[in-house]
């Protein structure tokens, strides 16, 4: 098995940027959406909520603090605010997915009809940290269309949150192959090998070796904040005093 979070999760120390207030006033990341991957927020520091779109329970927050932890399904729409210097570490249940196509950003529909608009939009972070602002900006004017819809149109407000969500499942359909393949290596790969150690008892399993991970410098500007993932694990062997 490759070198990877147990359980083939995903795990990043996630800053929620307030370099710049969005639209809103609030210092938030891009709300988004994902097709396939269950998330979870366990809070380390600061201050702040999350906010929650689903065709079940309509627009939810929930308010967060250190100590903290919450996890949401897929197909629901979710922006992180932060109140003060909100710190997490989140993890996502397949690794690799969120930043391969599992993940869309809410423009709003008029950018949604257009593939090049919404192209550009998504790739502003390439910019930059000045770029992935822009980026949390427009679609943070967007999001507040649906806010004023759940206040004062749900059924508007219902049938453009099941437009969005429907629009990135049908359009992560192109995906499958790769997703299939980074589920079968990762958290179905860990399951089987759970199984075998299972089957293997009194044995237990030759060659053990622990991993490692010391953050570097490098970062990257995702949908919520600062990102610097868990990855690129060495063996304890290479680390080790």
């Amino acid at each position: 098995m490759k070198s990877e979070i147990i359980g083939g999760v995903g795990l990043t120390h996630l800053t929620v940027y307030e370099q710049r207030r969005a639209p809103d006033g609030e210092f938030s990341g891009s709300p988004h959406v994902h097709a396939l991957t269950d998330e979870a927020y366990y809070v380390i520091g600061g201050r702040g909520r999350a906010e929650l779109h689903d065709v079940e329970h309509g627009f939810r927050t929930v308010t967060l603090k250190p100590g903290d932890y919450m996890q949401f399904p897929p197909c629901v729409i979710h922006r992180i605010v932060s109140t003060g210097g909100l710190v997490i570490l989140a993890v996502m249940g397949n690794a690799g997915l969120a930043e391969n196509g599992d993940a869309r950003i809410y423009f709003g529909k008029a950018v949604d009809d257009d593939s090049d608009e919404y192209a550009r939009l998504a790739g502003l972070a390439k910019n930059g940290l000045t770029g992935a602002l822009d980026r949390r900006d427009a679609a943070v004017r967007a999001y507040g269309m649906l806010i004023t819809m759940w206040e004062s149109n749900r059924e508007g407000y219902f049938a453009e949150l099941k437009r969005f969500v429907d629009k990135h499942l049908n359009g992560a359909m192109k995906y499958e192959a790769k997703f299939s393949q980074a589920i079968t290596e990762g958290p179905f790969a860990w399951g089987k090998r759970s199984i075998s150690r299972l089957s293997a008892l009194p044995k237990g399993e030759a060659d053990l070796e622990g991993e490692f991970h010391r953050p570097g410098p490098d970062y990257s500007y995702g949908m919520c904040g600062i990102l610097r993932p868990i990855m690129g694990l060495k063996p304890i062997a290479e680390v080790c005093g």
